[in-house]
């Protein structure tokens, strides 16, 4: 059960409260029951304050990610407790928001073998499982794996970053893959800043490559971490071998 908001909070941030919650609710949230945190009251103080929002957007981050609410609701809730107060969104306490999250997530991940907590996405142990399982259909059916499937592989690995910078990065990578691929696509970080899709090998391909360095740079300038990618981001289609064992040592050389 949602904790009852605080009693302390001041009849302004109470106002811009409910009209984020009804905001949120109507637009952006998926379960009206989790909604409530107490860093709300913080943040709505904040905005109506013209105090800076970053620590508290930090601190409902965290307790986003420790639930297990998703990147994307958490900064789309965020943006609604800006909008409703005429604001434009702050991008420091996006950003923020965004690096909370991540630390949230690193708190609770269980299947730390299969999970990167920075990002959400699966590991490449993973990946190389799933491939595992496309090459043995493709060996059923006769099918040139080749031919029916490729990889396609972000990289935005830069140096001399702080671990800040690096899981805000990540988080950022990890949510416009998710926006861009969904479900169905098995997808992975390879190591810090190197990504990895699996998909199927269509027409359309290299305008999806495209569009994902479109979403990914997009992505981290919203939330202020546009120095933290290479420039110009490197996307590209990558032609799998013919066999597992090699599609395996592919992904190890991609991680390097």
């Amino acid at each position: 059960m949602s904790p009852t908001p605080s009693d302390h909070a001041s009849e302004h941030a109470t106002n811009v409260r409910a009209r984020w919650r009804a905001t949120s609710l109507a637009e952006v949230w998926l379960r009206p029951g989790d909604w409530y945190h107490p860093a709300i009251d913080a943040l709505a103080e904040a905005i109506e304050d013209e105090r800076s929002p970053t620590a508290a957007a930090g601190r409902l981050g965290m307790a986003r990610g420790s639930a297990g609410i998703g990147l994307e609701e958490t900064l789309d809730d965020l943006a609604c407790a800006f909008r409703v107060a005429g604001l434009e969104s702050d991008l420091k306490a996006l950003r923020a928001g965004a690096v909370g999250w991540v630390h949230g997530r690193e708190r609770t991940m269980v299947l730390a073998g299969v999970r990167d907590p920075g990002t959400g996405l699966p590991t490449g142990e993973y990946l190389t499982e799933r491939l595992r399982e496309t090459y043995g259909t493709a060996l059923t059916r006769q099918d040139d794996v080749a031919g029916t499937h490729c990889l396609l592989v972000v990289d935005v690995a830069v140096d001399g970053l702080d671990p800040w910078q690096r899981a805000g990065r990540s988080a950022a990578v990890g949510q416009a893959l998710e926006h861009v691929f969904g479900e169905g696509h098995p997808m992975a970080a390879l190591s810090d800043g190197v990504f990895a899709v699996l998909s199927e090998r269509r027409e359309t391909t290299a305008d999806v490559a495209l569009a994902t360095r479109r979403v990914v740079e997009r992505n981290a300038e919203v939330l202020g971490l546009g120095d933290t990618l290479r420039r110009p981001t490197r996307v590209w289609v990558e032609r799998l071998p013919a066999t597992h064992a090699a599609a395996a040592e592919l992904l190890r050389n991609l991680a390097r």
